[in-house]
């Protein structure tokens, strides 16, 4: 979808402290040989502080950077991939009595570690539908720090790691334009996350822990006992999304000055992201992400973030933000710098 009048008008996060890799290592919790493949330099975790809290603290950052007052938002959308609080409750809703504390939608997005993308995408249509507001405040927020998670060994493409991050978007201008903006699925791959777990009683009320290396390994038992494999290569999703977000945008990827990713272990990254689009280390956020982990929905705007504060990226730059997320489906949004960090504080 192109996107002729919206802006990213704020951003924000809250990144807890980093545990190197080699640390956990040494404490036993990860393995010397996944962590030289991986390539993984240490990852984000807090002990205790709520994923909604840290999307609060995100939030408050972003509308601050923003300048937009609480009145002039429509509408707050809240995504995450891991547990938020008390079954049953409403954590956007607490969210928004902790940010803008307006009357207004708060509602949940849930497309897992795509959550954030999607979040803008529908704000975007929202404010292009409705005239009433000019702003729209997109949340998330996960700690993995909980009994039934392993954020060293839960999979072989990442290392699960704590966040929260926001951004505004607004048909006000702000630090970025957004240009267009898009996703796509391939649910032939849904398997992928579903495999060896039965759906009823789901695992967490059980007390199965979040495992998808178990997961894989089952796909690959049932695909070597001669079941046909539904699995395509993915990275040619994410091209696909890719060139058709680029030329919605009416640019080619030449013409892109950065890369914001996930926060995948080395070859993940390469096999599922990088090598399928082309893009070196030198365009893309891999010196960064590789010293966070993989934040859930968080990754593409901490990573956008860091290049607009450090001065990365400066006006008339362009940025691609690639993701994916379990479905399978993979997501794409491009912008334009149009505020230098200093101009945006």
């Amino acid at each position: 979808m192109r996107t002729e009048t919206l802006y990213l008008a704020g951003i924000g996060s809250d990144l807890p402290d980093l545990v190197s890799t080699e640390h956990a290592v040494g404490e036993g919790w990860y393995g010397r040989a996944e962590r030289r493949s991986s390539g993984m330099l240490s990852v984000a975790v807090s002990p205790a502080k709520p994923g909604p809290d840290m999307a609060i603290d995100a939030a408050r950052a972003a509308v601050r950077r923003s300048g937009i007052g609480p009145d002039d938002f429509g509408v707050l959308l809240h995504c995450y991939t891991h547990h938020q609080g008390p079954d049953g409750w409403s954590a956007a809703h607490y969210i928004l009595l902790n940010t803008l504390d307006r009357p207004i939608p708060a509602m949940e997005i849930k497309l897992g570690c795509l959550g954030m993308i999607a979040g803008v995408e529908a704000a975007a249509n929202r404010l292009i539908a409705d005239p009433t507001h000019d702003a729209a405040l997109i949340t998330t927020g996960d700690n993995y720090s909980t009994p039934l998670v392993d954020r060293w060994r839960g999979s072989t493409l990442f290392l699960l790691a704590d966040a929260g991050s926001a951004v505004v978007v607004s048909r006000r201008p702000g630090f970025a334009k957004l240009l267009a903006i898009g996703s796509l699925s391939d649910p032939q791959m849904e398997i992928l996350h579903r495999a060896g777990e039965r759906l009823f009683p789901p695992g967490v009320t059980v007390g199965r822990s979040l495992n998808f290396t178990e997961r894989e390994q089952k796909v690959r038992e049932q695909w070597a006992a001669g079941q046909s494999s539904p699995i395509r290569h993915f990275g040619d999703r994410v091209a696909e999304i890719t060139e058709r977000t680029l030329k919605e945008a009416g640019l080619t990827l030449d013409q892109v000055t950065r890369v914001c990713h996930v926060g995948f272990g080395r070859s993940a990254l390469d096999a599922m992201f990088l090598d399928p689009l082309g893009v070196g280390d030198d365009r893309g956020v891999w010196d960064y992400t590789r010293t966070i982990g993989h934040t859930g929905a968080a990754d593409l705007f901490l990573g956008l973030e860091h290049l607009w504060t450090t001065g990365q990226v400066v006006p008339g730059d362009r940025v691609l933000l690639i993701g994916a997320s379990t479905g399978m489906a993979a997501g794409a949004a491009v912008v334009e710098i149009l505020q230098a960090a200093e101009d945006g504080r």
